[in-house]
């Protein structure tokens, strides 16, 4: 009866110990599909903030050609060349 009460006993902790590593297992899963989720996101932002970087270095490697110049003073200041003139499209397309 004693042998018989042991290995009852050693199936129970060997099935309690399996249950407590499957759990483990399945969270461990679930973060690690959450942190690879994480850094494809990260990968995206890295790769548009580059874009963005190389875009700031060619403005500054031709931030003094005269047609740097000449873009600013149109798109963001409006300005425009002497004896030009601006006409604005009143349909509202």
């Amino acid at each position: 009866m004693r042998i018989k009460r042991a290995g009852l006993i050693t199936c129970l902790v060997i099935l309690i110990l399996t249950v407590y590593a499957a759990v483990t297992l399945i969270g461990l899963r679930v973060r690690i599909e959450d942190a690879k989720a994480k850094t494809v996101e990260i990968a995206a932002q890295v790769e548009e903030r580059e874009r963005a970087n190389e875009i700031l270095r060619y403005e500054i490697a031709h931030s003094g050609d005269p047609e740097t110049y000449e873009t600013v003073a149109r798109t963001k200041l409006g300005l425009i060349r002497p004896g030009e003139e601006i006409f604005y499209d009143a349909s509202g397309r």
